[in-house]
């Protein structure tokens, strides 16, 4: 599954996950377009034991037209790295990379819950697993990482910009009427605008998408002893600190 990308390499320590980080993301293809008709999708999320020192990585691959689960995978271990806010990834890319390994289908399209280009160094969990797996990968956030915006109109579809230091990282994107906005940004052979028509492509019923909706549920009944807990960070929500 990591064919045609980078490979993977933890660090050993928070200055060389930075070096990491540095050093890779000037690699993302930011431009895309990326597939606007993809077969297949896949959600990709973690969820941590109530302990903190297990986890279960979780895909599932949806057929695009129908939503319905094709294929699905799941690693559980334990946290790779430190938590570090910044670094979140490195923590779970392991197993994340392990789960994608064990998958019959290949996904057209990863999308994470958690950040792309819209992270402090521009280099997020979606930007990381796409250049290692060399997939096209979106971000969709709960809560924003970095940046500010303004409140989009309150119908679905609507979406404002994601600033961060005058650039755009993002768009907030309303995916139903009236309910809070999730947080979009290109991870890697993607364009904001197709990673926007995807997520929608992706919510006809609900906020969150249902890759993010299956691979959540995956993950969570892969830790029966301990009651999964949120990743911690300053919003008590793990997609904020990817």
């Amino acid at each position: 599954m990591t064919g045609g990308g980078v490979p993977y390499r933890p660090p050993a320590d928070v200055a060389e996950a930075l070096r990491v980080q540095e050093e890779l993301r000037s690699r993302v293809d930011l431009v895309g377009p990326g597939p606007t008709a993809p077969a297949t999708v896949a959600g990709l999320d973690v969820a941590y034991a109530e302990s903190g020192d297990r986890l279960a990585a979780a895909v599932t691959v949806l057929d695009a037209a129908t939503l319905a689960v094709v294929d699905e995978a799941v690693d559980v271990g334990r946290p790779a790295f430190d938590y570090v806010p910044g670094l979140f990834a490195f923590r779970e890319l392991p197993a994340l990379l392990a789960a994608l390994e064990r998958l019959a289908v290949r996904p057209d399209l990863l999308v994470c819950d958690g950040h792309g280009l819209a992270h402090p160094r521009r280099f997020g969990l979606a930007c990381h697993l796409g250049l290692v797996t060399g997939l096209p990968a979106i971000g969709v956030g709960k809560t924003p990482l970095v940046g500010v915006w303004d409140e989009p109109a309150p119908q679905r579809g609507a979406w404002t910009p994601l600033r961060d230091g005058g650039e755009v990282v993002g768009r907030v994107l309303r995916t139903r009427d009236g309910v809070k906005p999730v947080f979009v940004s290109v991870g890697h052979r993607m364009s904001l605008d197709n990673a926007v028509d995807r997520v929608l492509a992706l919510t006809p019923h609900y906020r969150l998408p249902e890759t993010t909706r299956t691979a959540d549920r995956l993950c969570r009944r892969a830790l029966p002893v301990d009651r999964p807990a949120a990743a911690p960070d300053g919003n008590g929500d793990p997609a904020a600190s990817a």
